[in-house]
């Protein structure tokens, strides 16, 4: 059953120890066994990438199979049915429009001293797409990764996902790639396919940036590999969580609320054994219904056993005096989803400082799915620093400067003083004689 918190400094604990969840014992055995895993990738290429994925996914792949050929994905298209690809291709645009509204733009400006400053915007050459396998795959994120890349301008995208034990990957899958023009798609998962985007392999491409979520042994390969190629950043198991005030309980869906609120709970945890779905409220009524709606709701459900030791672990209804409370809290966990469910959520949404995606409303779903924002978002207390995937993650730059030599000559004192000042030869350009 999910617990019910009143006292702050109890719901502070337990805050921080769910934000904490994936720093477990294990952590330095899976290093260790991530580590060794990279390294072999490395010096041994396709040879090490093939042994892994046989160990680990599928027993039978043999290397002429580990990229997918044409004639499945032509199939792929034949096995989704058409209401799910008509989702796809609304689901498409919707992201594709959000991700077009904050495209990175190059500037000049022109300055009054005779400089000229600029930035100057380019996208990755190549970029690789990690996809995990879960139960029914995911083509969601296949197209909330790949459409910022494409919106970019990313010239060359190649995904990489976990083959089920017979060498397939679900349909769908395929069908969002190509969606999205990516044929370049791999039979390969955990830290090995991390390895061989990295550094390449006879058969897998080198690329510039990975990007996806993953698991514990991903996000650690990633890291081990951030010296090498970009990274989009450490996306663990997925979190929600939910403020809601005394309004939610005095709406015209009064009755529905707490069910609704438990099934979005319930929705979030039955995603991973990690997820963490939390409530925090200043209606004490409304927590007890929650509490009792998800243990009536568990009790039919399909996937019961998993949502229960999600919310034994990372479940968590926190009840306080005051909405000054719920936010201190919440920018204390500083989640990836945060649904406000209160009274005028725009009016109180700028002090939510710390969140991947903010939903404003209870008759917003916390979903990603057609809304435009990525579900690749910071989790473990990340988005305190940083933000989820988009269109300026394929992105990078070059500053542009320009001195015309009046401009340059009313500057060079200054320069010189500052390279004496740190010991440092002159720069070129001040030792010109312009007399």
């Amino acid at each position: 059953m999910v617990r019910i918190i009143h006292q702050l400094a109890e719901a502070q604990q337990e805050l921080d120890r769910i934000r904490s969840r994936h720093q477990d014992d294990q952590s330095i055995h899976r290093e260790a066994t991530v580590r060794e895993i990279v390294q072999t990738v490395r010096r041994h290429g396709d040879s090490a990438l093939l042994q892994y994925t046989i160990e680990y996914d599928c027993p039978h792949l043999t290397l002429d199979r580990l990229r997918v050929d044409g004639a499945e994905l032509d199939v792929a298209y034949q096995q989704v049915e058409p209401g799910l690809l008509q989702a796809m291709q609304v689901a498409a645009e919707q992201i594709t429009a959000f991700h077009n509204l904050h495209l990175p733009k190059s500037w000049v400006h022109f300055t009054s001293q005779g400089s000229t400053l600029g930035r100057q915007y380019r996208p990755v050459s190549c970029a690789g797409l990690y996809i995990p396998r879960g139960r029914m795959g995911y083509p969601s994120t296949v197209l909330m990764n790949a459409i910022p890349a494409r919106v970019a301008g990313v010239p060359r995208l190649v995904l990489a996902t976990p083959p089920n034990a017979d060498g397939s990957i679900p349909p769908a899958v395929l069908v969002a790639a190509q969606m999205v023009g990516i044929q370049e798609i791999y039979r390969m998962g955990g830290a090995q396919a991390i390895a061989a985007f990295a550094y390449g392999t006879a058969t897998v491409p080198q690329v510039n940036l990975i990007v996806g979520p993953g698991n514990a042994y991903v996000n650690l390969a990633k890291q081990l590999v951030a010296d090498t190629v970009g990274i989009d950043g450490f996306a663990g198991a997925p979190e929600l969580l939910i403020v809601a005030d005394d309004s939610a309980s005095r709406t015209l869906r009064e009755q529905a609320t707490p069910t609704l609120i438990a099934a979005d709970l319930l929705a979030q945890a039955e995603r991973d054994v990690l997820a963490a779905a939390i409530l925090i409220t200043t209606d004490r009524e409304l927590a007890e219904k929650v509490q009792i709606e998800i243990v009536d709701r568990l009790a039919s459900h399909s996937h019961a056993l998993l949502i229960e030791k999600a919310i034994a672990h990372c479940g968590l209804i926190i009840v306080v005096e005051k909405i000054e409370q719920a936010i201190e809290l919440s920018n204390r966990f500083a989640p990836a989803q945060l649904l406000l469910w209160v009274n005028d959520p725009w009016e109180i949404s700028g002090r939510f400082d710390r969140a991947g995606t903010i939903f404003l409303g209870g008759q917003t779903p916390p979903s990603s799915y057609l809304v435009g924002p990525v579900a690749t978002l910071p989790t473990g207390g990340a988005a305190r620093f940083s933000s989820g995937l988009g269109v300026e993650t394929f992105m990078k730059y070059s500053n542009l400067v320009e001195y015309s030599p009046a401009a340059l000559s009313r500057l060079e004192s200054a320069i010189e003083e500052l390279a004496r000042a740190e010991g440092l030869i002159l720069p070129s350009s001040t030792l010109i004689d312009r007399s």
